[in-house]
């Protein structure tokens, strides 16, 4: 296997005090950042993926605004790669697939936000794009999402996302599982 880790839009505004907090995300930023600290000691190839909202109407991940920063937590370091993205799916309009198979990557580890939005989204495009794929889902977080005249729970919504991807298009483990799995 020659991996890969994508951490997607781990930014301020998804943190608290940011305009769309998500449920969960500073515990989701920590396991994240856990991941995010594996693979570079093990020196193995990562992308920080980070989202600009620029659709007309758009309240958050606004361009030069402290809210579409990559939170301190997987802050990148110089020399990794950040590909910047306007869609939920960070292989559409990217360079993210050339990116890889440059690599010759055969399996991403996807962490980030939002687990119902652009982590299934990315994560259902790579397992098209014939990788192998892995969601770590204690570093990915959501939010409630209206259905049906009621509130469906962020934890409801998170669980249900990553039932639906772990059915077919990934293995859905807990950070501390994948790092038990590369030794040291």
């Amino acid at each position: 296997m020659n991996p890969a880790l994508i951490l997607i839009d781990i930014q301020n505004d998804y943190f608290p005090g940011g305009k769309m907090e998500v449920v969960g995300s500073v515990e989701a930023g920590l396991a994240a950042r856990d991941v995010l600290s594996l693979f570079r000691r093990r020196r193995l190839p990562l992308v920080h993926i980070q989202h600009f909202s620029v659709r007309p109407g758009a309240s958050f991940f606004l361009p030069e605004t402290k809210g579409v920063e990559i939170h301190e937590t997987v802050e990148p370091l110089a020399g990794e790669t950040v590909f910047p993205k306007n869609l939920p799916n960070a292989f559409r309009n990217t360079p993210l697939l050339e990116h890889l198979k440059g690599l010759e990557i055969d399996h991403v580890v996807v962490v980030g936000m939002m687990t119902h939005m652009c982590v299934d989204a990315t994560t259902r495009a790579a397992f098209d794009h014939g990788f192998g794929c892995t969601v770590v889902h204690d570093a990915c977080a959501a939010r409630a999402l209206p259905f049906g005249g009621e509130l469906i729970p962020a934890e409801h919504v998170h669980k249900a996302f990553l039932s639906a991807l772990g059915s077919v298009y990934a293995r859905v483990v807990g950070a501390a599982d994948l790092l038990r799995e590369f030794p040291r």
